[in-house]
C-alpha cells in the first residue's frame, strides 16, 4: 500500500529549521511512511482517533493517517521538548 504524503506548512518550517543530520534522518523516515504508514517504534496519540508519532532520535514526527484515502498528513515535527505544547 503506497500512502500520499502531506506536509503542513508549519511542519514544512519545522523540518528547514532542523540541523542538516537531524534533517536528513527525517526527511527519510518521512519517506519511509509512504510505503508503511506505521512503522515499528510508532505510537498511537492519546486522545485522537488517527493520530501517531514516531521519533528520530530526540525529535519527533507528528502525523494522521487516513486509511480510506491512503494519506498521511505530518502535521508537526519538532524537539521532543517542545513538539508536544
Amino acid at each position: 500500500m503506497i500512502y500520499t504524503i502531506r506536509i503542513k506548512k508549519l511542519a514544512e518550517k519545522e523540518i528547514d529549521k532542523l540541523p542538516v543530520k537531524v534533517h536528513q534522518r527525517v526527511s527519510d523516515s518521512i519517506l519511509n511512511l509512504e510505503k508503511n504508514a506505521r512503522p515499528m517504534g510508532c505510537i498511537k496519540l492519546h486522545g485522537s482517533t488517527d493520530g501517531y508519532r514516531i521519533r528520530v532520535g530526540d525529535y519527533r514526527i507528528i502525523y494522521t493517517i487516513d486509511d480510506k484515502n491512503k494519506i498521511i498528513e505530518i502535521s508537526d515535527v519538532g524537539h521532543r521538548k517542545e513538539v508536544y505544547r
